[in-house]
């Protein structure tokens, strides 16, 4: 592990001082390219202006027409915590803006695949829907808008995800990412896309005379689903990211978030009064996932749609449930998975350029979270396969892919489909996380072309595993207080929590709970607590460190404690 202290302008830094942020807040953002006060604003005000996403004054006056017309509206969603905010988005937002027959419909992993199908739209259409909307999909759904336009149903695209060269003949696209569009915010979640597509109808709205900006329906109450969607899709906090992010936590420590946010920050035995952006990313997030993984995402949208208090826990407890289960699954999904991994290569060598693993036995809805496992153990590109649930299907192999930083997963596939015409039935996703679909039969061209692509891709200094810190911490700023400051602000990906590193004394350390180590270190003099989850090697007396910090308390006392992220070595 190469530990890389981050270049912190001193002028940036002077900059936002002299604006009165605090010195240390003033580092740390400096630290990521935020150059003045302006980029640190969250108000709504300051939030990029919908005119700048192509498509949207199309979206905009079709779903006004068709609110006028009385259309029937249904809206298909992804599977995942993405696709289920953004669908409950879709769903509040439009009958806050007078829509009275609004549907939903959520793929189901198994049996139905990723997005938008022909099957699907048929379900549309005989649910007797006038105008279909996908949320968090539909970019790469040729065959699926093809027959819902043949159907006769009008389709308005909303998603966030890379386009291929050809894109469907929808009525209307609206996606950041999709040629000639200029809006400066590409990093857009599918449930900001759709939060932005309701503030340009209801701006519609409003010219049409049907309110007026003082009796105009407030939107401002979707944000923390539009927060949770956005730091659950791991998508880069760039500033406008940030403004939602923050926006829709204001309001969550404000106790003003729907019965469903608020029994799953229970559920999860978070503090909502309290929460940041970990709690959606790593509490919230998972429990609405677990349900597309395992289950059936109707289970997550519907906890997040309710306005009952006690349907709400009901359905927060089960999605608790469903994601205990995950974990067991999980567990024993990834230490097979490990030791296939491990197979591939001799444990004196390095691990080969890119990872795929399948077995039999392997459940579909957890691929992901296993290749992310192995991708963090191996820093490698790293794909897990599991066998098809759908009927008649047996023979494909659904697989999902991690990455690392300099290799673009999307893309890679993209060569690999080039290269290999016919190998991957499907595809999709990002720079950092993929899917695809193969015949079992052409799994090792699959593992064998991938290798290729990373081994001509990847270089030594892109396989050496970094971690970026903000170099040495202050013993002044080693107090509760700022670790409750650093808490509050908005970290996530693309704008990494605070993470500090420098040499410490290891004074003891023990193993608890047989997997983690927990340490006593001097730090610049002083004795800290410290734990590195998920490790059990001991440390030498005397190790380069990289931390994060936090607080616990014991007695009624609450102290700093040092959570480990690595040592150098």
């Amino acid at each position: 592990m190469k530990i890389i202290p981050r270049d912190i302008p001193p002028r940036s830094v002077h900059t936002l001082e002299q604006a009165g942020v605090h010195p240390l807040l003033a580092r740390l953002y400096a630290a990521r390219g935020v150059t003045g006060t302006e980029e640190l604003d969250d108000k709504l005000a300051k939030l990029l202006p919908p005119a700048g996403l192509l498509g949207i004054a199309q979206a905009a006056t079709l779903l006004a027409d068709a609110i006028a017309q009385g259309k029937r509206l249904c809206v298909v969603a992804d599977y995942d915590c993405d696709g289920a905010t953004a669908c409950a988005v879709a769903l509040r937002g439009l009958r806050l803006l007078g829509a009275q027959h609004v549907a939903y419909l959520v793929p189901d992993r198994v049996v139905d695949g990723y997005g938008l199908t022909a099957p699907i739209a048929q379900r549309v259409k005989d649910q007797g829907a006038d105008l279909l909307i996908t949320v968090d999909n539909g970019i790469a759904s040729l065959e699926g808008v093809a027959h819902a336009k043949a159907l006769g149903l009008q389709v308005l695209v909303t998603d966030h995800h890379l386009p291929a060269a050809q894109r469907p003949e929808a009525d209307v696209i609206v996606n950041p990412n999709q040629h000639g569009c200029t809006f400066a915010s590409k990093a857009l979640a599918g449930v900001g896309v759709m939060f932005y597509v309701l503030l340009a109808l209801r701006s519609e709205l409003r010219a049409r005379g049907l309110f007026d900006a003082a009796s105009q329906p407030k939107l401002d109450s979707l944000l923390p689903l539009v927060a949770l969607g956005t730091v659950a899709d791991v998508v880069r906090l760039d500033a406008n990211n940030r403004r939602l992010v923050a926006q829709g936590l204001k309001r969550v420590r404000a106790a003003a978030m729907p019965a469903g946010m608020d029994a799953l920050f229970r559920a999860a035995g978070r503090n909502a009064a309290a929460a940041t952006s970990f709690d959606f990313g790593f509490a919230l997030g998972p429990r609405i996932n677990a349900a597309g993984r395992l289950s059936d995402m109707t289970l997550g949208i519907e906890c997040l749609l309710t306005d009952d208090a006690g349907r709400a826990d009901e359905l927060a407890r089960a999605l608790d449930a469903i994601n205990r289960e995950r974990r067991v699954i999980e567990g024993d999904m990834r230490d097979t998975a490990m030791e296939v991994a491990e197979s591939l290569f001799d444990a004196s060598d390095e691990p080969p350029p890119a990872i795929c693993v399948f077995d039999p036995d392997f459940n579909e809805g957890v691929v992901g979270i296993v290749a992310a496992r192995i991708k963090d153990k191996f820093h490698r590109p790293s794909f897990v396969f599991a066998a098809s649930a759908a009927p008649g299907k047996e023979h494909e192999l659904k697989g999902s892919g991690r990455s690392i930083p300099g290799f673009h997963l999307r893309d890679a596939l993209d060569l690999v489909a080039k290269r290999h015409p016919g190998v991957l039935l499907r595809f999709g996703g990002h720079a950092m996380a993929a899917g695809c679909t193969v015949d079992e039969a052409h799994f090792d061209t699959f593992e064998q072309a991938l290798s290729e692509v990373a081994h001509e891709w990847l270089d030594a200094a892109t396989l050496q595993r970094r971690i970026a810190t903000d170099g040495p911490l202050d013993p002044q700023y080693r107090r509760v207080d700022l670790v409750d400051t650093l808490h509050h602000e908005v970290w996530g990906q693309g704008f990494a929590a605070p993470t500090f590193s420098e040499e410490v004394e290891v004074l003891s350390q023990r193993l608890v709970g047989e997997k983690h180590l927990s340490l006593k270190l001097k730090h610049r003099g002083d004795p800290v607590d410290a734990i590195w989850f998920g490790h059990t090697e001991p440390l030498p007396a005397k190790v380069t460190m990289a931390f994060r910090l936090d607080a616990d308390e014991w007695n009624g006392v609450r102290r700093v404690k040092f959570l480990v992220e690595a040592v150098e070595g």
